[in-house]
Formats: structure tokens, C-alpha cells, sequence
């Protein structure tokens, strides 16, 4: 009888075992999956800080109003103002994953950037003039 009941006791342990060794395995998978998600995030974040530093630095440039397009790149993003005609200006700033827009006007020969901030979404309804070129 007692070696019966050693048996039973080791069966057990060896079940308590292999259960813990693979409920650690599902929580090592699921640890590994938010490490992932939490640094495509991370990568995110700072894309969009760098396109909003490159969208501040396009705004404070000095942009002419002749040409209907012009670019230029700065070390974050590329950014580019469009004349839409009716005196009215987008700046569009951003890079492989990012864009951002703020609109402006054409105020005494020069453009004055709207001081309500940019916008994450293309504010015109022909998305063709909302892409860098």
C-alpha cells in the first residue's frame, strides 16, 4: 500500500508540473505578443512626433507663393505646401506612416498657417491634393 501511495504522489507532482510548465507557456506567448504591439506603438508615437516637429518647422519657413507646389525636407519628415487657389494654403508634413495637414491662407502676399492646429485627417475632399508629392 504505501508504495502505491507513493506512486499516486509523484503522478501528482508530474501532473502539477506539466500543468504550470504550460500554463507559463501561454503566459510567456501572451507576454511576447504585448511586446510586440506595445513597440509597433512605441515606433508609432514616434513617427508622429517626428512628423509634427517637421510640420512646426514647415510652418515657421518661408514659403512663396508663386509656384502652385514646393517641398522641402527637414530631418524628421518632408513637408510641402499647396496653393488650392481662392487664397487658400495646405501644408501637408509627413513621412512613410504618418500624415498630417493644416490649412492657411494667403494673407498680403504671404501665408498665415491656421492657429487651430493641424489635422490628422485630409481636410479637402479631393484626397489626391492631400498626398506629398
Amino acid at each position: 500500500m504505501n508504495r502505491q501511495s507513493g506512486m499516486s504522489s509523484l503522478a501528482l507532482v508530474l501532473l502539477l508540473l506539466i500543468m504550470g510548465s504550460l500554463i507559463l507557456t501561454g503566459l510567456n506567448q501572451q507576454l511576447n505578443s504585448f511586446t510586440r504591439i506595445v513597440s509597433k506603438e512605441h515606433q508609432l508615437i514616434l513617427h508622429r512626433a517626428a512628423v509634427q516637429s517637421a510640420m512646426e518647422w514647415g510652418k515657421a519657413q518661408l514659403w512663396s507663393v508663386s509656384p502652385n507646389i514646393q517641398c522641402k525636407y527637414s530631418q524628421q519628415a518632408r513637408v510641402c505646401v499647396r496653393l488650392l487657389g481662392d487664397e487658400r494654403v495646405l501644408l501637408v508634413a509627413g513621412d512613410s506612416e504618418v500624415m498630417l495637414w493644416r490649412g492657411g491662407e494667403i494673407q498680403n502676399g504671404r501665408i498665415v498657417f491656421s492657429p487651430h492646429g493641424w489635422s490628422d485627417f485630409c481636410p479637402l475632399k479631393e484626397g489626391v491634393l492631400c498626398r506629398l508629392l
